[in-house]
């Protein structure tokens, strides 16, 4: 059966399709439709054909499944952008997808009025909430256009995200584009109903950045089953309390950052809330100190949900609440591409001990303009299965436990930060003679990005000497990708080779831990 917002907005038209948490707005699936089919009429008026491609950059805003589902419904890869990206991150982005149309908001303003003269293949740039020169106003454009669909047949497009690259530059996941009607079941609506009971009658509280792949393609999932998603603008600890109570939600999405900041809630205000709506609470992204897990487990019951896949849609694993206090630690079992440990020459290691963990599946899927980290995503004897490039172990049940990082990534408030990122900018700043970036822990953020420099000469370490290259950074990248803290050494530790042994800086802070995740 096809379901897409338009199978909704012609049997129960004024059913909310999804609330704005901070004012109460509320989008009934009809206006959704209606909106939707306006984006795909203007996207295609803009010339764009089915398998070109669209990009948005956003915050979590009132028209932002306006514009995701005109997308899909135009039949086009369409990327949604992080807001907290800098002006050169978009632009690269930007180049990279090969976008013809670009939608921002006024909340961009300053980063879509640098970014005119750049992109030369973008040929058309439209936002919203405000007017700017080089930008013609969305409201405007989309009134103009007709709110019927676009002619049949009408084949759906898909996401193309961007994941950050360990050679310092996003890579965008790019999926085979499905030769499917609009609205044709996919894989994570199928899991999301079997595993998590989504329905018309879910109410999905999502507190999370839209632009992110899980609440992104779980929240979308929920509006082709007729459900509703209450948004948050922004995450509030005791915020996301009121609205589960008060619109009774049964389904939400975490990422374990946010469990913490509502356990240090004061006793008495996390038991003003009825939670007890609750059926579900799915988790995922970053790893969930066992302790936290086991608090929010006594608070809300057994409704934790955890998972562990990522935006290449290559596996799936996964636990409820009754499995996990029996296995504690773990991200679960396969119940999407048969898991492997292997070791560095692609051979499966013993029960117990780690490995890179790859997954065995049919699904296919490629880094956009990288061949080469294609390739490396891929077991060394030519299997075809692939990897996230996590390192596991599994134990005698088949559960699997996760114990480092791919290629070092730093995971702080369930944001995925690459190391290389800020170290390539870092180096650049002429007090830098060595620079090393890497996770280190934090109760609050499970990690917090550090640089490790060694000064070049003519420069002593100091504390101002911190502070100027947190700051430096922060004009080149988003915050979060940025170091919190410098420390300084002589020399960091390099083979002759000039490889660096990250690994012996990061156990210095990590000492003490059985496991390098949090």
């Amino acid at each position: 059966m096809s379901n897409f917002p338009g199978t909704h907005a012609a049997t129960k038209p004024e059913h909310p399709a999804y609330i704005m948490a901070s004012t109460g707005q509320a989008v009934s699936f009809r206006e959704l439709d209606d909106a939707a089919n306006q984006v795909s009429q203007l996207i295609r008026a803009c010339g764009v054909e089915r398998g070109e491609h669209v990009a948005f950059c956003l915050e979590n805003h009132p028209d932002f499944y306006k514009i995701a589902w005109g997308c899909a419904y135009a039949g086009v890869y369409w990327t949604a952008m992080s807001s907290r990206l800098t002006v050169e991150e978009m632009e690269y982005i930007l180049d990279d997808c090969e976008t013809k149309v670009f939608f921002t908001s006024g909340y961009k303003s300053d980063s879509a009025t640098a970014l005119l003269g750049r992109n030369p293949g973008v040929t058309h740039r439209f936002i919203l909430d405000t007017n700017l020169d080089g930008y013609d106003r969305l409201e405007d454009a989309l009134a103009a256009q007709p709110t019927e669909p676009l002619p049949a047949p009408r084949k759906e497009g898909l996401d193309m995200l961007y994941s950050s690259g360990t050679t310092g530059r996003p890579k965008g996941v790019k999926l085979p584009l499905p030769d499917t009607e609009l609205g044709e079941p996919n894989a994570v609506t199928g899991l999301a109903q079997f595993l998590f009971g989504f329905d018309e009658d879910a109410v999905y509280l999502s507190p999370a950045p839209l632009y992110h792949a899980a609440p992104l393609r779980f929240s979308m999932g929920l509006h082709r089953v007729g459900g509703t998603v209450v948004v948050m603008e922004h995450f509030d600890p005791e915020q996301a309390l009121a609205l589960i109570e008060r619109y009774k939600a049964t389904t939400s999405q975490w990422v374990p950052t946010m469990f913490v900041r509502m356990l240090k809630l004061p006793e008495e205000t996390r038991a003003k809330y009825d939670v007890s709506s609750l059926k579900v609470a799915i988790h995922a992204a970053a790893p969930c100190p066992v302790p936290v897990k086991e608090q929010m487990i006594e608070w809300w019951g057994p409704v934790l949900h955890e998972y562990y896949a990522g935006t290449e849609g290559n596996g799936f694993v996964y636990t409820n609440s009754e499995d996990w206090l029996t296995h504690r630690g773990t991200v679960g079992k396969a119940l999407a591409g048969e898991l492997h440990i292997l070791d560095e020459n692609g051979d499966d290691v013993p029960v117990g001990e780690e490995g890179t963990v790859y997954f065995a599946s049919p699904g296919s899927f490629e880094y956009h303009n990288d061949p080469e980290k294609t390739k490396d995503s891929r077991d060394p004897k030519g299997r075809g299965w692939s990897t996230l490039g996590d390192v596991g172990k599994l134990d005698e049940d088949g559960f699997l436990y996760l114990t480092d990082r791919k290629a070092y990534m730093i995971i702080t408030g369930g944001v995925n930060v690459y190391p290389q990122e800020a170290e390539n900018v870092l180096t650049m700043h002429p007090a830098v003679l060595d620079v090393a970036v890497i996770g280190v822990p934090n109760d609050d953020f499970g990690e917090e990005v550090k640089a490790v420099v060694q000064v070049a000469d003519g420069h002593e370490p100091s504390p101002e000497l911190a502070k100027e290259l947190i700051s430096y950074c922060r004009e080149h990248l988003a915050d979060v990708k940025c170091p919190r803290s410098v420390d300084f050494r002589d020399e960091l530790p390099r083979h002759p080779t000039g490889k660096l042994y990250k690994r012996l800086l990061r156990d210095e802070f990590w000492a003490g831990r059985d496991s390098r995740l949090v």
